[in-house]
């Protein structure tokens, strides 16, 4: 079990732009959906619709997504000012 123990500490997580990227990947999604869209009779007749669907469910799971890392950050944002509101006391 030591052979997998870290040696060691882990780096901090990359903070960017979540909010812009998750949302610019969902309308991607959704995009790539809509193209495709036309073209459900070939996808039917070569056995591909899960292409439409794969990009749909990607779209439903980006939307899943906006939602949560919009509440991530507006936590982050309350966390931060609590910590600028309270003051250590004197002894």
């Amino acid at each position: 079990m030591a052979k997998w123990t870290p040696r060691h500490e882990a780096p901090e997580p990359l903070e960017g732009p979540v909010v812009a990227t998750v949302t610019g990947l969902t309308i991607l999604w959704f995009v790539l959906f809509l193209v495709q869209l036309p073209f459900y009779g070939w996808f039917d007749d070569h056995g591909h619709t899960w292409w439409l669907w794969t990009c749909l469910a990607g779209g439903g799971l980006g939307l899943i997504g906006i939602w949560y890392v919009r509440r991530r950050e507006a936590a982050i944002k309350r966390a931060a000012e609590k910590d600028l509101t309270v003051t250590p006391q004197a002894d």
